[in-house]
């Protein structure tokens, strides 16, 4: 679990004493002495991660500042119209569809590459409203595909095809925050909930309803904090939320946006502590609604070949050694510190992400058995930055 402006790496990270000439203890192994066998192991990780933050950080003042992709890529409204922009270096061509253009493609909705795999189109204000459909068509050498920008931040599925699209979403109020900013109580005592299946009734609950029924309860029992599972938009809903496919985008099945917000709001108001349930160990498979073969290639986000592919889950594994995959889910931390104030994380399936048997197998009854080989070097740094 992270705990966002609470814990920081360098609490475990940063050296507290000098006892070698070239090593320093560092404070996880001083707490835990049965680790000093691995020292070696946890300096080596810190200089590699101090690596790639030091070359992530080529042309951006702060780690913060490179965590911004969703600010760029995605729809957005800007003072003279639309902009759309997405990443997608093995596309040969990609248009915007939806009704305006009766879901076929047609020139005036053709992104126009930018170089470096950008691909960008700019439109009038009156093209798009409020709550219209869209995906993209994009094309490739030798194939071709619709597809739902990664960057989406609202999808929602029709209730008759089934299809799932993304919604430009520009209400005409912004929601209003009660509590802008929000402290946590330590310790934490932690209810985890799911909200589409907090209520007792035998349909899909809403945020509205978990804000109004289940935090009372939760409070009543003594907790101070929950923990909230199935947030990012996922096309399976018996997968509990972690077979997720939009990652910017909140789960339209629960109700809108502002609705979380409200939850949220609600929640810090009355003294609780919010964290999200991030998955960003594995992506669903879907090609249509998720991130797999979104340029036509396998390898965009995730490992080619057989790396690629979680032999249990059925899901796609994402390669952490990709500077542009770092940005997406780094971007995507920081999406839903700002854009919906939760206050940490608790990350989903991180033996997965440590292991290239994804500890299959493993009892992990002792030390050895952690740093005994295997070890995913690249999502280890993911998750120390």
């Amino acid at each position: 679990m992270v705990l966002s402006q609470q814990i920081k790496s360098e609490d475990f990270s940063s050296p507290i004493r000098t006892t070698h000439p070239c090593k320093a203890v560092l404070p996880i192994v001083a707490a835990d002495p049965y680790l000093a066998p691995h020292s070696d192991f946890f300096h080596d990780i810190h200089a590699l991660a101090e690596q790639t933050e030091q070359r992530l950080l080529k042309g951006h003042s702060s780690l913060a500042d490179f965590a911004t992709a969703h600010e760029f890529f995605g729809m957005h409204r800007t003072d003279t119209g639309w902009v759309l922009r997405e990443w997608a270096p093995n596309a040969t061509a990609i248009f915007l569809i939806g009704p305006f253009s009766n879901w076929h493609k047609q020139d005036r909705f053709a992104l126009h590459k930018q170089g470096g795999g950008i691909w960008e189109i700019m439109l009038p204000a009156d093209t798009l409203r409020h709550q219209d459909l869209y995906r993209l068509l994009v094309e490739w050498q030798g194939g071709c595909g619709e597809r739902i920008p990664p960057f989406a931040r609202r999808v929602v599925q029709d209730n008759h095809t089934h299809i799932f699209s993304a919604q430009v979403w520009d209400p005409p109020t912004h929601f209003q925050w009660q509590v802008p900013t929000f402290k946590p109580t330590l310790p934490l005592f932690i209810y985890e909930a799911h909200v589409g299946m907090a209520q007792e009734a035998e349909r899909v609950g809403t945020y509205w309803e978990f804000k109004e029924y289940i935090l009372p309860r939760v409070i009543a029992a003594g907790y101070n904090c929950i923990q909230l599972m199935a947030v990012a938009e996922h096309p399976y809903y018996g997968s509990f939320g972690y077979q997720v496919s939009s990652y910017f985008a909140p789960s339209s099945r629960f109700g809108t946006p502002e609705e979380l917000k409200e939850l949220i709001d609600t929640a810090h108001a009355k003294g609780l502590t919010v964290l999200m349930d991030i998955v960003h160990s594995h992506s669903v498979k879907n090609e249509v609604e998720g991130l797999s073969r979104f340029d036509g290639t396998l390898y965009q986000y995730f490992h080619d070949g057989g790396r690629g592919e979680h032999p249990v889950w059925d899901s796609r594994l994402f390669n952490y050694g990709k500077d542009e995959v770092l940005r997406y889910l780094l971007s995507n931390v920081r999406y839903w510190l700002e854009e919906f104030k939760f206050d940490g994380f608790r990350f989903d399936g991180v033996t997965s992400m440590l292991y290239y048997d994804h500890g299959l197998g493993r009892a992990f009854t002792n030390y050895d058995e952690y740093f005994n080989g295997g070890i995913d070097h690249d999502a280890l740094v993911y998750l120390t930055l």
